[in-house]
């Protein structure tokens, strides 16, 4: 069995697992955790993750923020100065871009109906390197979802440390974590 593979078996352990409504929003994030080699192979695979969760009595919508980035880029004023001096962005960023980030998403939430047993997929949080911390769109989006908001992330876990694309800002974020060899 591959890691992939071995992930979304630990991500069905997780999910059958019933959940307790009272519990805050940080309590409610998961982190799948793969290898950021194994990104084209994980986008494959996403369909299997919806499919189990809808399997497991949950409703399942996911979030895209692959094209977040340049699609806030592109309603800047002030775009073509920033590709010409990118340090001009230190401005902005990241407040701006989570801000976009917030109402994209809110934008997108209010057409979907969105319950206590919905699980909230993220994906494409690896386009955000370098550009925003996770944990910082994290915070700002989790408390957004009465259900359960699953990370798929492109790095690394140990010691409660995420790495992002195994990137040396690690941080310690207290969500659960899933990876292909366990999940808590």
């Amino acid at each position: 069995m591959n890691k992939l593979d071995r992930l979304l078996k630990s991500y069905t352990q997780y999910i059958e697992t019933p959940w307790r409504p009272d519990v805050a929003a940080a309590q409610r994030v998961v982190f799948c955790v793969y290898d950021e080699a194994d990104e084209l192979h994980f986008r494959a695979k996403i369909d299997e993750f919806e499919l189990t969760t809808r399997q497991k009595g949950h409703d399942w919508a996911c979030f895209d923020l692959t094209d977040i980035f340049t699609n806030w880029m592109s309603k800047e004023d002030y775009a073509a100065s920033f590709f010409a001096e990118p340090e001009l962005l230190q401005d902005l960023l990241p407040d701006e871009l989570l801000d976009f980030i917030e109402r994209r998403f809110d934008e997108w939430a209010a057409q979907i109906p969105l319950s206590e047993g919905t699980v909230v997929a993220l994906k494409g949080v690896g386009t955000l390197f370098g550009f925003v911390k996770i944990k910082d769109c994290v915070d700002r989006l989790a408390s957004r979802i009465q259900g359960r908001l699953v990370i798929f992330f492109p790095g690394s876990y140990e010691n409660n440390n995420y790495r992002l694309l195994d990137g040396y800002d690690g941080w310690n974020y207290l969500a659960v974590p899933i990876t292909a060899d366990c999940s808590i």
